[in-house]
């Protein structure tokens, strides 16, 4: 979280389409010189969606350059409509930013690197890639995306990685085996992957199975990613004698705190699992989005992150369990 004087405002300087929903956005920020970070930085920033200020975090692109920040959104239909705002600032336009923070730094001396991408994901790992390869490091990277131009930034990690950058295009019918690409890595390599959580939870399966530590294996991912199409459905909280339907553009946290029903939360990405709750019961499947809950827990169906997980099918209800009264209940 941060405190009001940690935000400052940032400049949009130009925008960039890097492909048909890949906007690049290249922020300057008040201020006698621009903020430093690492490969794997983050920053946040407020938008504002209906009539609402949400904050939402979007990795810094490439390397530092001194001048200014880069980051790149994905514009999503059926999203919250945090990436419609962004697409639709243009430049001149000015917007609250926080400093920036690294929870996925990247480790410079490792002996063997393998970047794993998965659409926007590739965001935090560009700069990676231009890092290590700048050093002289062992680094491959895996790419993957549904369409050969939803590659974005392939041009500058062809530049930086040569063939050591594999691609794979969903359209054609390429998956990433990572079982095969884990066996290939020597003892001691570490893997860093941003992706959709389908494509994680497949890499971890793999890296388990690899016996590989789970440390070494390190990844950031994009909170509402599912399996379904995100749809409305129904919450049900009978502690608090809530019965709410969720829209689209609305997380399950937001809806709930519109309600009256305070939920602890911190990340909002589906990380850090604060914001589960007790399934009571539910109609449809449970659609977790989240990387917090492991394989097992997700089967298990007995708890749910608010904050990006979601609830598919015809009749889809959700009977949720606080352990946070209000003052009257």
């Amino acid at each position: 979280m941060h405190h009001a004087e940690s935000w400052t405002t940032a400049t949009i300087a130009r925008v960039i389409d890097r492909t048909p929903s890949v906007r690049e956005i290249e922020l300057v920020v008040e201020g006698p010189q621009p903020p430093t970070w690492t490969p794997g930085s983050h920053i946040d920033l407020r938008v504002q969606v209906g009539v609402r200020q949400e904050t939402r975090s979007y990795s810094l692109v490439g390397l530092p350059d001194g001048r200014a920040l880069h980051i790149a959104i994905k514009r999503l239909e059926d999203g919250r409509g945090g990436s419609k705002y962004m697409h639709a600032l243009t430049p001149g336009a000015r917007v609250a930013v926080a400093a920036p923070e690294n929870h996925f730094a990247l480790d410079l001396d490792c002996a063997e690197t393998l970047l794993v991408a998965g659409g926007i994901g590739v965001t935090p790992l560009l700069g990676m890639a231009q890092r290590l390869a700048a050093r002289g490091a062992q680094v491959t990277m895996c790419f993957a995306a549904r369409t050969d131009d939803e590659l974005a930034f392939a041009s500058e990690l062809r530049a930086a990685l040569g063939d050591r950058l594999r691609t794979f295009v969903s359209a054609r019918g390429e998956r990433i085996d990572f079982a095969a690409e884990f066996a290939r890595l020597c003892a001691g390599a570490q893997v860093y992957l941003c992706g959709p959580v389908p494509m994680l939870e497949a890499a971890r399966a793999a890296w388990t199975a690899g016996q590989r530590p789970a440390a070494d294996l390190r990844y950031e991912t994009f909170g509402g990613s599912g399996r379904f199409a995100t749809q409305s459905f129904r919450v049900q909280v009978p502690r608090h004698q809530v019965d709410i339907v969720v829209e689209p553009g609305c997380s399950v946290l937001d809806a709930l705190e519109q309600a009256g029903v305070d939920v602890l939360s911190d990340c909002k990405r589906g990380e850090c699992g604060l914001c589960a709750l007790d399934v009571l019961s539910f109609d449809g499947q449970l659609d977790h989005r989240d990387v917090f809950l492991s394989v097992a827990e997700k089967q298990h169906g007995k708890r749910f992150c608010t904050c990006v997980s979601r609830v598919a099918g015809t009749n889809a209800t959700l009977v949720l369990d606080s352990a946070y009264r209000n003052e009257s209940g």
